[in-house]
């Protein structure tokens, strides 16, 4: 053949130039000739008169070959480089050396086997395909013993002696390494008992069972559908029940919850599936996390239009892999592939280790083919027919030899008609008694089981020998027939694919009558796919009892060459990515696996696409030249990114900077990656959604999406779809006669069908229902969060209701309580007589008013007064709350108002949210979730008051995600609300000359503080001197990290230093980390200055002075001592001043303390300086504390001196490990942003520290393409051996080798001390700290990252938690950790985008700041106290008492936080009242005010 030997000359590499020349032969065939031609005529003499010519005599053609044997022996012994010879691949066994390597005569496709024959008849083709010839066993071969196999293998293979043969070769491979493998399904069971051996704690006389550490490990088995999911779950469930290995499906049918995930180690899924679940980080998602074995079954499906994500989820794998640096294991598991090679390639098999090819030649039962092609048009009755014919023909032949047959059929109703058809047949031909088994031994013993069934066709057809099987059958009748069948009391079988798929039940033939099958995804018939051929022809044959099998399949005669090439597997297979690409970036792209072009080019070279390209590139589009010149593709591939990345932004799905080449994602990316959304959907909704939409509206977008552009409109279907019309609840755009021949009104009336119950009659309708039911939920939920993302308030709420009402098949208007299981006489009283009820009306009722409402008995009542009490409803109430003139924050108190049953399983998830007065805007939202353990759930929303002028009201509106009709809201008023009005207390700052040091007064303290600074800041130098020099009360609000502390050292000493007898400075600090800070700050100086720092203890707070000092403090113990009041003298001897540090932590005690000292040392006149992080408004701050204006510096966030650059990300997906899986990628790009730069890492708790701490890691690697991490380049990691061996916990021995610590007050404290000794020292970069250390973490950063501004709360038995939101002073804080002095810092906050403006606004405008004693516990507390004392004899000194509180002041400039009406006397007398009602009860549990400040100085 002309093929061979072009293979022959040119070689195996370039097999699409030899398709082209083969293509082009004719034009190739005349220019050879012509040129030939040319060189046939004479020449007989040279132009240049010297006779040699080019002469055709013998004698010219004897000089000439004389000649050319002088030039060759004169020529160098090799002239070019040797041709590579072929690679030998060691486990490639084929009985043909044609297969998989020889092409047609058209250079198109493989050559069929030897031995095949053609025959033609009158109504039908036959092509015939010779069984493959047995390889004979290699001389390395041998079969493994099973008694060589270790315990964990051996007890696997119960009963056998040896491995087969196929498993002895896979198995060194397969069960002695991790390699990637490429082969047959024998390679699954042992790469799985490969995996178990490798998590076994090997401890002795444990048993094998026990040994397994089962937590440690996931497998996945990737299955091409459903049925042959649930096939391989029940064969590996028994296989490996004896280890306890539990084996689970997931797929769109199987969900499972989170504790069946962590109890399960084996997983079988569909491609669909897994490419939804490794999209999400977490959930589901952390199923990837722990994978180390990924078996992908059947996939040579990568030629399938499914393919694309095959490719997409192996080129995730390989990612992970590499990024990760784990070890996850592929094993690719395939029918006989013509380029096994490049699938290997693609799954990064290595061809010498891992490649495994089998041809049919090792199949246990020889399989002789047919490929019949019947002739007529298809379709017509006339190539009907003939199928019936030929049928019978191939049958009856197979019957009358003895054999058994299946007949597969593609639809339920079809197994009897065929059976019918070829029964009536063999009767006409008077054969009917050959398929007749009445001489079975057992026959009478079957006919009396099989009258028992109420299958009247099954018992009719089984007395002349014909069974039926399909799924719409009784599990009983398809047992019976299944073993009826396998007794051989039944020869011919009808049957559907099912029976292929899901049960072992073989037979010497099996034959496939027809290949059109309906597919409801396309909406019409097609052609019945090649893994279902292989399934079906996999059953012929029966190991152990015969020799040789036989596999029919009849077909039309245009389709005969189709099947032979694809089922013989004569036709390369080739990438179907393109397709799929844009979809698949734009889910990588959300992951946060590709962020830019190079990205993007990076991961298509892990696709077969990208195999393929280097191969064929002629049929993707790519020239031999370009391959030449660029045999990698890059600029092929960048064509294919740019591309897909200019889809996904004209979709709105990406942004795309072109200048710098990045990616991020948007909301509507995000969510469509997440619901496996097409993006020409998403381009559809772009245009069609809206913030007012009707139910009517929502169902006419829906029904425009992509995903339903296979539904068709057939003449047949047009009855009943008229019929669905007339019932739609829901118009119908363009309600008329025609609207039922377009696509969009089909679905549209398919999906109220649905919702509504309607019966369908047509199958093809029926199938086409379930499509569109099943894909409109996962429309609707992405649209709901489309919806939800742009804060449309009304659309929401509709997509809600319409969610549901697919989910509960249950319209909005429909009766609530159909959702429980009451009897349909009480669904039709209720309908009937208590429609206008709402739920909550009727749980109000006793069960006699409801039996007799319903016109039922009492006992009817009862069953729906038990259902309406446990119908999810909630009472809310809330409070109003300005946080300024024109920041509101709404309290809102969600009460439970339900009986929980176990129909609410663990959890009831719901929104909340603030709604404007139209209803169009969502203001804020939250997603809650309600538990049995939830009495009431405290939520807090903050609203702009634009101008401070509230709209007339707000809504708050509750919506239950999984109960229809589970709604409430409660319209908030603003007729009386008073929000605050700005004091514009703000000071300007000065542009001023820095002052230096030379103004300090005590030559000693200037010397000590030139060490630490050369001289004060813009704002220092601005309030130093009414702060150091001036004798009245002052106040400093600076931003965080600016200096005002410095400032309170400094007046510290210097007070000291002037004072000429013993005396000592009181510093008040709300935490102990700060006055720690006062101490390590001051320690030194002040010894050189003889005097000196100490944590005052409660007898010495307010102790005469003994010596001069510096007195540290917290509230609590401060207040421990002051409830002594009665006993303490009526002056301090020796207490100089009084300074008060961040006054913006006023809390209960705090604001108790400062007004208890005001009052207690109104006798004996002593200075106050309150320090303070920049407040919104610090006017009654400073009135409070008696600060004249001279004193007073309230300075704004921008005013600092140090370059902060402050970003804020937002990010829509709730609080979860998904969230922060999303936010690694940003935060290692803001960590490595600045060039070998600290950097400080919030993180909420100490659950995410070594998560994130590793996902950093690995960033960092994939980006920097070191293997250090963050490790500082001049870091050696040996050199941090001494540090590593003394650490007390060893995991972080890991994370510091890579130059990231981790800092929380769970680490023991030499760990601590270690990691900052080595941040310090600059040797590791990142330190991790979680929230509550950000108030005890000493040291500062070039970078800081917020990774989240929520966290949990855990409550009781842990069964109980509530999400909270970070404090405005712990962002503060956590911002001054980025101010360095000289240097510039960047501080990244990442929170949820409904977060960001109320959080920004503050960080930039100055906290807001607000008095917490009213309701406190403290106060109250307090109160009674004092009362016991008699140091507050009565009410009216009890309203003195509060006079001197911070109360007094906020409670006339914000009367509306506090609830008050009135003046300050009349406001705080109430206050008053309400303590005395309160202590009244007495209440025996209450400790003293003294007792529980304690507890408090723990903070």
């Amino acid at each position: 053949m002309i093929s061979e030997e072009l293979f022959d000359m040119i070689g195996y590499d370039y097999m699409d130039m030899i398709v082209e020349i083969l293509d082009s032969r004719s034009s190739i065939a005349e220019e050879l000739g012509a040129a030939l031609k040319e060189q046939s005529q004479p020449v007989t003499e040279r132009h240049d008169g010297s006779g040699d010519g080019v002469g055709l005599t013998h004698a010219d053609a004897k000089r000439r070959m004389e000649e050319n044997f002088r030039q060759n022996a004169a020529r160098p012994l090799f002239t070019r480089p040797a041709e590579a010879t072929p690679e030998a691949l060691p486990h490639v066994y084929t009985s043909s050396a044609a297969q998989g390597s020889v092409l047609s005569q058209f250079g198109q496709k493989f050559a069929l086997p030897v031995g095949t024959t053609r025959h033609v008849e009158d109504y039908y083709e036959e092509v015939v395909i010779p069984p493959a010839k047995s390889i004979p066993p290699r001389a390395t071969e041998r079969l493994v013993p099973i008694s060589e196999l270790d315990d964990l293998a051996k007890q696997s293979f119960p009963g056998y002696a040896t491995l087969n043969r196929m498993q002895s070769i896979i198995y060194p491979t397969a069960y002695g390494s991790n390699e990637n493998m490429l082969g047959k399904t024998d390679i699954a069971m042992l790469t799985i008992l490969r995996v178990l051996e490798q998590h076994r704690s090997h401890v002795r006389g444990e048993s094998l069972r026990a040994s397994i550490r089962r937590d440690d490990f996931k497998i996945i088995y990737v299955a091409p559908m459903k049925a042959l999911a649930a096939e391989i779950v029940r064969k590996f469930a028994k296989r490996l029940q004896w280890l306890d290995i539990r084996v689970r499906e997931l797929t769109g049918d199987m969900q499972l919850t989170k504790a069946e995930i962590a109890a399960t180690q084996i997983i079988v899924t569909t491609p669909e599936k897994w490419d939804v679940v490794t999209r999400k980080p977490t959930g589901e998602g952390e199923i990837a996390s722990k994978l180390k074995l990924l078996i992908i079954d059947e996939v040579h499906l990568l030629n399938d239009e499914r393919g694309a994500v095959i490719e997409t989820i192996v080129a995730r794998t390989l990612r992970q892999v590499e990024s990760s640096q784990s070890v996850i294991r592929i094993v690719g598991l395939s029918a006989t592939l013509p380029n096994y090679i490049d699938v290997a390639d693609f799954l990064s098999v290595s061809r010498q280790t891992g490649l495994f090819y089998f041809d049919s030649s090792f199949r246990p039962v020889p399989l002789e083919q047919h490929f019949i092609g019947v002739k007529g048009k298809p379709g017509s009755p006339h190539s009907k027919m003939n199928l019936d014919r030929v049928t019978f023909e191939k049958v009856s032949e197979l019957v009358r030899e003895g054999h058994q047959v299946m007949v597969f059929v593609h639809a339920r109703k079809e197994t009897v008609k065929a059976a019918l058809a070829i029964r009536e047949t063999a009767a006409h031909d008077s054969v009917l008694h050959e398929f007749s088994c009445e001489d079975h031994p057992s026959y009478g013993h079957f006919r009396r089981d099989i009258s028992t069934s109420r299958n009247k066709e099954m018992k009719r057809l089984f007395d002349d020998g014909f069974g039926i099987h399909h799924a719409g059958m009784l599990r009983s009748d398809r047992n019976m027939m299944e073993k009826l069948f396998n007794a051989k009391a039944i020869k011919v079988l009808c049957c559907t694919a099912t029976l292929a798929w899901g049960v072992n039940l073989p037979a010497h033939a099996v034959l496939i009558k027809g290949t059109q099958v309906y597919d409801s995804s396309k909406g019409s018939f097609v052609d019945l796919s090649v893994l279902d051929v292989l399934q079906v022809f996999g059953r012929a044959g029966r190991p152990g009892f015969e020799t040789s099998g036989e596999g029919y399949i009849c077909t039309s005669e245009d389709k005969l060459q189709h099947y032979l090439d694809a089922v013989t597997s004569q036709t390369p297979i080739e990438s179907q990515f393109v397709k799929g690409m844009v979809d698949a970036m734009n889910a990588e792209i959300a992951l946060g696996t590709v962020a830019t072009v190079k990205d993007a080019i990076t991961w298509l070279g892990y696709t077969y696409l990208y195999v393929r390209m280097r191969k064929s590139p002629t049929i993707y589009g790519v020239s031999y030249d370009e391959l030449q010149n660029d045999h990698i593709l890059g600029a092929k591939r960048r064509q294919l990114v740019l591309a897909a990345a200019r889809n996904l932004v004209g979709a709105r799905m990406i942004n795309f900077d072109e200048d710098n080449g990045s990616f991020t994602i948007t909301d509507l990316g995000r969510i469509a990656a997440r619901y496996y959304i097409h993006h020409k959907s998403i381009e559809i909704f772009n245009n069609e959604f809206r913030g007012r939409m009707t139910e009517a509206d929502v169902l006419a977008m829906v029904s425009l999406s992509t995903e339903f552009d296979q539904i068709q409109v057939r003449d047949n279907e047009t009855k009943e779809l008229m019929q669905l019309l007339d019932n739609a609840p829901c118009a119908v755009k363009e309600a008329d006669d025609s609207v039922v021949f377009t696509r969009q009104g089909k679905i549209n009336v398919l999906l109220q069908g649905y919702i509504s119950w309607a019966f369908v009659e047509d199958f093809a309708l029926v199938s086409d229902m379930q499509y569109v039911a099943q894909n409109a939920g996962r429309i609707v939920r992405a649209l709901l969060d489309i919806a939800v993302s742009r804060k449309w308030a009304n659309t929401s709420a509709v997509l809600m209701g319409m969610n549901k009402a697919i989910e509960k098949r249950l319209w909005p208007f429909e009766q609530p309580l159909k959702q429980f299981e009451l009897k349909q006489d009480v669904f039709y009283g209720l309908d009937r007589w208590a429609d206008d009820y709402s739920p909550s009306q009727l749980a109000a009722m006793s069960a006699a008013e409801l039996g007799e409402l319903v016109h039922l008995n009492p006992i009817h009542g009862e069953a729906i007064l038990n259902a309406a009490k446990q119908f999810p409803a909630v009472r809310i109430t809330y409070s109003l709350r300005p946080l300024g003139p024109d920041v509101l924050r709404i309290e809102a108190h969600v009460r439970r108002a339900f009986t929980w049953s176990s129909k609410h399983g663990s959890t009831e998830p719901c929104w909340l949210w603030v709604e404007d007065h139209e209803g169009e805007n969502i203001l804020q939202l939250s997603h809650l979730l309600l538990r049995q353990s939830t009495d009431v759930l405290d939520v807090a929303f903050v609203i702009s008051i634009p101008e401070g002028r509230p709209p007339p009201f707000v809504t708050i509106r509750f919506v239950s995600e999984r109960w229809m009709g589970a709604e409430d809201e409660i319209q908030v008023s603003f007729e009386h609300l008073i929000m605050p009005i700005s004091s514009n207390s703000h000071t300007p700052r000065i542009d001023l000359p820095f002052l230096s040091l030379s103004v300090l007064q005590n030559p000693i303290l200037k010397e000590l503080f030139a060490t630490k600074m050369r001289f004060f800041n813009a704002l220092q130098s601005q309030a130093f001197w009414s702060t150091v020099n001036t004798s009245g009360n002052a106040l400093v609000c600076a931003p965080a990290a600016s200096g005002k502390s410095t400032l309170g050292y400094i007046l510290a000493c210097e007070v000291l230093a002037r004072t000429t007898s013993p005396g000592y400075v009181l510093v008040v600090a709300p935490r102990q980390s700060i006055t720690a800070e006062w101490g390590s700050e001051l320690r030194a100086v002040l010894a050189v200055m003889g005097f000196s720092i100490s944590l005052a203890t409660h007898s010495d707070i307010l102790a005469p002075a003994t010596r001069t000092e510096i007195r540290l403090t917290t509230p609590a113990r401060l207040m421990t001592t002051l409830s002594k009041e009665k006993d303490l003298p009526l002056s301090f001897p020796g207490m100089r001043l009084v300074i008060l540090e961040n006054l913006e932590q006023l809390d209960p005690f705090y604001e108790l303390v400062v007004s208890s000292l005001r009052r207690v040392i109104q006798t004996q006149p002593t200075r106050i300086v309150g320090l303070s992080s920049s407040l919104n408004d610090s006017a009654d701050l400073a009135s409070w504390l008696e600060v004249a204006p001279s004193g007073f510096h309230s300075f704004r966030p921008s005013d600092r001196d140090q370059s902060l650059n402050v970003v804020a990300h937002t990010f829509t997906i709730p609080h979860s490990g998904a969230l922060f899986k999303a936010m690694t990628k940003p935060a290692s790009a803001a960590i490595l942003s600045v060039h070998n730069g600290p950097a400080i890492v919030f993180v909420p708790s100490r659950a995410q520290c070594f998560p994130v701490a590793m996902d950093l890691i690995t960033w960092c690697t994939l980006e920097t393409g070191s293997e250090n991490g963050y490790l500082s380049p001049d870091v050696p990691v040996e050199s941090l051996g001494p540090y590593l061996h003394k650490l007390q916990d060893p995991r972080l021995s890991d994370l510091l080798s890579k130059g990231v610590g981790l800092f929380h007050p769970g680490l023991h404290p030499q760990d601590r001390a270690t990691v900052l000794e080595l941040y310090a020292q600059g040797a590791i970069r990142v330190l991790l700290a979680v929230r509550d250390a950000c108030w005890m973490l000493p040291v500062r950063a070039a970078v800081v990252v917020v990774m989240g501004t929520q966290y949990f709360t855990v409550h009781g038995d842990g069964a109980s938690h509530q999400l909270h939101d970070y404090s405005l002073e712990e962002l503060v804080r956590m911002q001054g950790r980025a101010v360095r002095h000289g240097e510039a810092g960047h501080f990244h906050m990442f929170c949820q985008a409904e977060d960001k403006d109320t959080y920004m606004r503050f960080l930039e405008g100055g906290l807001p700041l607000e008095s917490r004693l009213l309701g406190s516990d403290q106060l109250r507390l307090w109160y009674k106290h004092h009362r016991e004392k008699g140091l507050i004899r009565n009410k009216e000194e009890g309203v003195r008492a509060l006079s001197l509180t911070f109360l007094s002041r906020r409670i006339v400039s914000n009367p509306t936080y506090y609830d008050a009406k009135g003046n300050r006397s009349e406001s705080l007398s109430r206050v008053v009242d309400d303590l005395e009602e309160s202590i009244t009860a007495d209440r025996p549990d209450d400790q003293p005010a003294a007792s529980r400040s304690m507890a408090h100085e723990q903070r």
